[in-house]
């Protein structure tokens, strides 16, 4: 570990550069080496200033872009299992099957396949950013080097005339996880387009995207006292597991998912523009149509071939087993949509009326089945200033397999002033199916059929008030769910502990139950120390079924400061913990996390992670130990059944971005 540890402060002086996304909920001010560059005067001026990136939630109210994030703030959280705003509980490995754990409701409705287990480390054709940039853009990270986590990612953007940039992103992951057969990888990456006419009137986004998630499955270790050893040697590759098939007999669930999306609009009538020509120009139309098409295939895929000797699945003489899901999608999205606005843009009113068309054939070993949904689509809104925003959106499916699914949803933003904060009152309704591996599974080890299971509609009602001020470094949120016909998976009953019953699993609906949920984060800073909180409080009717925490706390304490007027840089730690919950278990063959007949409550702890993070010029880097209080207090930790938590483990990581 020393040697380690002195490779990794060579390394340091050596390397000079590095990008972080900050998330908007941790968002900060850019960071003075940035600052400094761009106060450079020169002939040609190449700073991150004139690199912009615009996405599609963005573009569908008009043209605006935004300067790329050069700030460390946050890059340490290169793993999205871990990420202090969205924790998790996971099979103890970068990449394997992973659940929320606090409760997140899905606002989706329509068609959905129900596999969410690796859904984090999918690339979205939705979420594909698209570029500006007065010179090549782009950007090398990588996580690793000598560690068992292998992160790369690099991105390139290119502006081939004023009006068209192209670009491509490519990621790679091999981790060799902790324990014996946890090993993961992914291949997956983009290529993209934004065009805008000379007139600034006609936009055209592409993109096509492709994934392959490959995690393989353990079954688990078989002991399950492993934290009480008392040997020197605590190694977890010492321990054996329920699934060790190596090679071609590796036992695995593999993702590959497809698409390619291109969306076209035109701004008709009056267009009004905000910053003229200047690199953060906006324009803001008042009569825009557009199109969205776009073409999806999904492939879930569970394989092994090795006798089941240690009951890691439901009770079966399979040896080799082979699961194939496939859905294919084609979705096609008309809107138009209308601004009523002064010529001063204070005020604006809008209206907005759409429909999509969904076709989508699904196929495993016994169905091949063709469904399509028809949905239409409005929004109204009215913006008072730059102080009321009130907004009101319909979806609902009218013709095709989700008939009846719908979403209403309505917000007002209210901005007091700087000193008073800003405060958001939202609602929302929802009438949702149930996803589609709840109502049909054809697996080898699991089969069920919507005609036997006759599960209704879910059915959520939400409330939620919301104030931040960002002077105190305040925020909170109160949200209030009252659900109907929750879906979960839960074990069949099997009072007897038959070995035969055990592990089978079902889809089940409860009744009525209601949530309250509160999340605070209040942040401190004393000089160069900082201090930053997360709190949420949970509290629910039903919380062995949701089988969630009721509480959760994320601190984060740090010193920020700029070593000789070149590196800005952050030494921290962190410390989050939770209150024990029922734990769920986890079915290997369908990929889903389920309620099982113990109900065992494990303990928790408070973990520790030691972290730092730096910027010199246009390169970040981090250094994390992570999991530091394992060589104290506890040994080791489960947040699912059976399945330990990775043990202390050190990880390095760094981006280089290039715009001239």
């Amino acid at each position: 570990m020393l040697r380690r540890l002195l490779f990794v402060l060579l390394l340091f002086s050596l390397v000079p550069k590095l990008y972080a996304q900050t998330e908007e909920e941790f968002s900060s001010a850019l960071d003075s080496a940035r600052n400094a560059e761009d106060n450079k005067k020169d002939s040609v001026i190449f700073t991150a200033k004139y690199v912009r990136f615009t996405n599609l939630k963005t573009m569908k109210r008009g043209t605006k872009t935004f300067q790329i994030d050069t700030s460390h703030v946050n890059f340490q959280y290169y793993n999205k299992q871990n990420l202090p705003w969205d924790p998790s509980i996971n099979l103890g490995s970068y990449g394997l099957a992973t659940r929320d754990l606090l409760f997140n409701p899905n606002k989706t409705i329509g068609f959905q396949s129900g596999y969410h287990a690796m859904e984090r480390y999918i690339l979205h054709p939705d979420s594909v950013q698209y570029y500006r940039a007065r010179a090549r853009y782009s950007e090398l990270y990588a996580v690793g080097f000598f560690f068992d986590d292998q992160v790369f990612r690099a991105k390139l953007a290119q502006n081939i005339n004023p009006h068209l940039n192209i670009g491509a992103e490519y990621h790679a992951t091999n981790t060799d996880g902790f324990y014996n057969n946890q090993q993961y990888s992914d291949r997956k990456g983009a290529v993209f387009a934004w065009y805008e006419s000379p007139s600034k009137r006609y936009n055209l986004l592409s993109n096509f995207t492709f994934n392959t998630l490959d995690a393989t499955e353990n079954g688990s270790v078989r002991n399950d006292t492993l934290f009480r050893d008392t040997s020197s040697n605590t190694s977890p590759s010492r321990y054996p597991v329920k699934l060790d098939g190596i090679q071609s007999n590796r036992p695995y669930n593999k993702w590959k998912d497809l698409g390619f999306f291109i969306r076209q609009s035109y701004f008709m009538g009056r267009i009004d523009t905000v910053s003229g020509n200047g690199p953060d120009a906006e324009i803001h139309p008042t009569n825009v149509i557009a199109h969205n098409s776009s073409i999806r295939q999904q492939k879930f895929i569970f394989f092994k071939n090795q006798a089941d000797l240690y009951n890691a699945l439901p009770f079966n003489n399979l040896v080799r087993v082979e699961d194939t899901t496939k859905i294919t999608t084609i979705s096609n999205d008309f809107t138009y949509s209308f601004y009523l606005r002064g010529k001063s843009l204070k005020n604006e009113a809008k209206v907005e009326l759409g429909f999509q068309n969904d076709l989508i054939w699904y196929a495993d070993s016994v169905l091949n089945k063709f469904y399509q949904n028809s949905m239409v689509k409005g929004a109204i809104g009215y913006k008072f200033s730059d102080k009321v925003d009130v907004n009101f959106t319909a979806n609902q499916i009218v013709v095709g397999r989700n008939f009846g699914d719908f979403l209403y949803e309505a917000y007002a933003d209210i901005h007091l002033n700087e000193t008073l904060g800003k405060l958001r009152v939202g609602a929302y309704s929802q009438n949702k199916s149930p996803e589609m591996i709840f109502q049909n599974a054809n697996l080898s080890y699991h089969s069920w059929k919507e005609e036997d299971l006759n599960l209704n509609k879910i059915k959520t009602q939400n409330l939620s008030f919301q104030y931040a001020n960002d002077k105190l470094g305040f925020n909170g949120k109160l949200e209030y769910f009252l659900i109907n016909n929750y879906t979960y998976f839960h074990e069949v009953p099997n009072p007897d502990n038959n070995i035969l019953g055990a592990r089978n699993i079902l889809p089940t609906q409860e009744g009525n139950l209601n949530l309250l949920k509160l999340t605070v984060g209040q942040n401190f800073k004393f000089r160069r120390f900082h201090l930053d909180n997360r709190v949420v409080y949970q509290k629910s009717d039903a919380m062995d079924i949701l089988a969630t925490p009721e509480l959760y706390t994320w601190h984060s304490f740090y010193y920020a400061n700029k070593l000789y007027n070149v590196m800005d840089f952050r030494l921290g730690m962190d410390v989050r913990f939770n209150t024990p919950f029922r734990t769920p278990s986890y079915s290997i063959n369908s990929g889903q996390f389920y309620n099982d007949n113990v109900g065992i409550e494990f303990s928790t702890y408070p973990i520790a992670d030691l972290w730092f993070t730096g910027n010199i010029d246009r390169v970040n880097l981090f250094l994390s130990y992570n999991f530091v209080n394992q060589h104290v207090y506890p040994n080791g930790y489960y947040s699912v059944r059976r399945y330990p938590m990775a043990p202390a483990n050190l990880r390095f990581g760094v981006s280089w971005k290039f715009y001239d």
